[in-house]
Parts: C-alpha cells; structure tokens; sequence
C-alpha cells in the first residue's frame, strides 16, 4: 500500500499542487492547465499503483473561479493523451477570498480491477528521472511517459508501478518492500520525485528483456 485508500472495492488517490500555476506570486510560473494536468497524473498513478481504474474526479480549486475551467481542461488534456475516456469531473471553488497563490487537489476515485503481485517476486526498475520544479518542464523528456506504462499493463508485459514522489527514490523503496533495499549506487536517492516523474516498474524476471526494450534508456535497475 502506497497512499491509496481503499473502500468496498473503490480505490481513492489524490494529489496536491501549491504555489504552481499563472498567480504573481507563485513560485513556479506555469499554465494552470499544466498544474492541473500534473495533479492528475499522480493521482493516476498511485490508482495503477493500487491496481484502480479511474471512474470519477474531484477538483478542489483554491485559486478562483477562472482557474476551474482551465484546471479541467489540464484533466482532460491527461486523460486524451492516453486515449482514455475522461471519466465525469466534479468538486468546489474558493471563492469567497481571493488567494495569492495558486493551490488545488485532484482525487481520483477508482474501482479495484487488478490483483498485485508480491513485490519481492519481481525485479524492479527505474523509469525516468526525478524531477521537481522548472525541472519539470525544462526537461520533459526526462520524464516517465504514462502511455508506455499503461500499454505496458494492458498488455501483462508489467506487473505493476509505484510512482516516486517528493521523498525520493529511497524513502518510497523503503515503504514498497517494508525495509530498507541495498540500491543501486548510481542513482539520486534523495531528490523528489515531483509529480510522478519517474516511476518503479515491477517486472516478471522472464519478461525483463522486452521490457528493457520497451522502455528505452531512461529504464535502470532498482537494486543492487
């Protein structure tokens, strides 16, 4: 378990964004369509993560009125990428008090569709690079591509995923195989992982040669 919580077969995952968006005071100038579309991203992710499919989203938008619209247009932006169905999109603006920085929260709520193999019977890879920030943006080709990933579970040539997030490589190695992992040395262990850039890959160890194939260079091993 990653942070997903599940309920009578419903798999709920969120994700939060701050200080990140077109607000004169946010620390990372981006359109708010792209903070949106990140949001969702995670929260995609940890439902692969749990072995959920999305079936409905909730927006919590703290920067305005104008920015809802644009939030789900970066939603939707996601969802079409991956030729996935948009599922329906609903939740609440702050707008009694104006905020000077943009914030908001993507939950996804999902149903349980995938039984998750052991951890310790697959081998684990890296997928792309952790990434925060101006990073994000400036080196996009760093970063995991989901459309990879989700062929790559639709067709059973991966076991399953666990997204990195802001504390880093080790910390959420720790939390996937309950202890402490000897890691390959090469990697950054520390750095966030931001909005899901990279990506834990669990593979059958008969299917890792087409994997390594699959996923190109920015794909590592885990462990030692």
């Amino acid at each position: 378990m990653r942070n997903e919580l599940v309920i009578d077969g419903l798999v709920i995952t969120t994700d939060n964004s701050a200080a990140i968006g077109e607000k004169p005071h946010d620390i990372v100038h981006v359109p708010d369509e792209v903070a949106a579309k990140f949001a969702a991203r995670v929260a995609l992710a940890e439902q692969w993560a749990a072995g959920g499919e999305a079936i409905a989203i909730l927006l919590h938008n703290f920067s305005g009125d104008l920015q809802w619209p644009r939030y789900v247009s970066g939603i939707t932006q996601l969802f079409s990428g991956l030729d996935m169905p948009v599922p329906p999109v609903s939740g609440s603006t702050e707008s009694n008090i104006e905020t000077l920085q943009s914030a908001l929260s993507v939950t996804i709520i999902g149903r349980k569709l995938r039984a998750l193999a052991d951890p310790h019977e697959l081998a684990w890879f890296i997928y792309g690079e952790p990434l925060a920030g101006e990073e994000v943006i400036n080196q996009p080709e760093r970063i995991a591509d989901l459309q990879i990933v989700k062929n790559a579970l639709d067709r059973d040539q991966i076991e399953r995923i666990w997204p990195v997030g802001s504390g880093g490589i080790e910390q959420e190695a720790e939390k996937l195989f309950g202890r402490r992992m000897p890691l390959a040395q090469e990697i950054d262990l520390t750095t966030s992982g931001g909005p899901a850039t990279c990506l834990f890959i669990g593979v059958r160890i008969g299917k890792v040669p087409e994997a390594k194939r699959l996923f190109g260079r920015h794909f590592r091993p885990l462990t030692q």
